[in-house]
């Protein structure tokens, strides 16, 4: 099977340092900077040129009418990309102000992190959001859940434990936490009982836990099992 495509995603924020320096955090295997801007006027046109999957949004901006992230987002409604899904915006912020949260996401962005996200998890949201989900650090969600009375079922939060682990690692996990021995997970998987065996420890380590007894509890929390 071969690789999916990577996110092609455009950068909006009004520091240039800390655009190259999310792009020095992002996996350019899964994505494609395809414009940056740093402001809501240069914003509209380099996204309108680009149609990319996934605009990453600063909330407070110059230029438009004075509303930031806000103006290019109604400056870009509408917009699909080449194949004609839409572009899906991502909200990045130092704010975690309710209203701010609220305002973007009533005028279209997908989701919403803050500042202090680490590089693998703002990847991961990324690559959600142009999957289509909607995304949101944990505190912010339950803003978007009061404000328009969605379900928890339609917001995915960034679960930075969980967002550690390889896509196999959490296949190995599932069926660990679900009380398979290591010979059925190699049997289920097409894989070895020495690479489970691996992929238990990795887990393990990256969740900061010492028995499969706690890695059973730590899935039944996040309702996985």
């Amino acid at each position: 099977m071969s690789d999916p495509s990577p996110v092609r995603l455009v950068l909006v924020d009004d520091h240039a340092m800390f655009r190259s320096g999310v792009k020095a955090e992002l996996d350019h295997v899964r994505t494609t900077i395809v414009g940056e801007a740093p402001d809501v006027d240069r914003a509209i046109e380099v996204i309108r040129e680009a149609r990319p999957d996934v605009v990453l949004l600063d909330v407070h901006l110059p230029g438009g009418m004075g509303n930031g992230g806000v103006d290019v987002l109604h400056g870009c409604r509408g917009l699909t990309t080449e194949s004609g899904s839409p572009v899906r915006f991502l909200a990045l912020s130092v704010s975690d102000a309710a209203e701010d949260v609220i305002a973007v996401i009533r005028a279209g962005a997908r989701g919403y992190v803050t500042k202090t996200i680490s590089g693998s998890d703002l990847m991961r949201a990324i690559q959600r959001v142009g999957d289509g989900d909607a995304v949101f650090s944990p505190r912010l969600a339950g803003f978007v859940l009061d404000a328009f009375g969605a379900s928890a079922g339609e917001i995915a939060e960034v679960d930075e434990e969980l967002d550690r682990l390889s896509a196999r690692e959490r296949e190995v996990m599932r069926l660990i936490a679900r009380g398979y021995q290591y010979k059925e997970v190699a049997k289920e998987l097409f894989i070895s009982i020495k690479t489970v065996e691996t992929h238990v420890s990795s887990v393990l380590r990256k969740l900061q836990l010492s028995s499969r007894h706690e890695l059973t509890a730590w899935a039944a929390g996040r309702r996985m099992i």
